[in-house]
């Protein structure tokens, strides 16, 4: 899998700068190696993209919103050409890299929050990869649990003391 993951990242690379051509966006794109998101979980090997140019806010967008749609078409692209699902990240100049730190930073923040309180606390709505940093920073906290609550864009995360009843 190693050697075709590698062939995949080459593949996801090229379909990106082609995307990053096609839009006049003048940037150049390289491969990071480890994982955005440490965890005590084993998570599947993720290739990470990672995006430098002169405006990075054009391709981060509000609230990250244009470089999840970047990454959703590399990732659809590969998909349909590869035959295959492999988790590929986008990164512009570390935005999601410093996103995930205060994430995890938020995610201890609240966990010690919600074990001195005793009280479950919902976090504000966020799209799918930043409650999985949240949810993956504290699936081994011993005092709380996670889980996630509500539909579509309205879907946040709930930090629960464990021991406490969900809903």
């Amino acid at each position: 899998m190693n050697e075709n993951k590698t062939e995949i990242a080459e593949v996801a690379q090229t379909i990106l700068e082609t995307l990053l051509d096609l839009m006049g966006v003048p940037a150049s794109v390289n491969q990071e190696h480890g994982a955005l998101v440490e965890s005590e979980v084993e998570v599947p090997s993720t290739i990470t993209l990672n995006v430098e140019g002169d405006d990075p806010g054009i391709l981060i967008g509000r609230r990250g919103q244009t470089l999840s749609c970047l990454q959703y078409l590399v990732r659809i692209i590969i998909g349909h050409q590869e035959k295959v699902w492999v988790p590929i990240v986008i990164d512009v100049e570390g935005y999601k890299q410093r996103r995930c730190n205060a994430l995890q930073s938020l995610a201890w923040r609240i966990a010690e929050q919600v074990t001195q309180r005793k009280e479950p606390f919902a976090l504000e709505p966020m799209p799918a990869f930043d409650r999985r940093i949240i949810h993956l920073t504290l699936v081994g906290h011993l005092d709380v649990t996670t889980e996630s609550s509500g539909e579509g864009e309205a879907r946040r995360v709930v930090v629960i003391p464990k021991g406490l009843p969900s809903d």
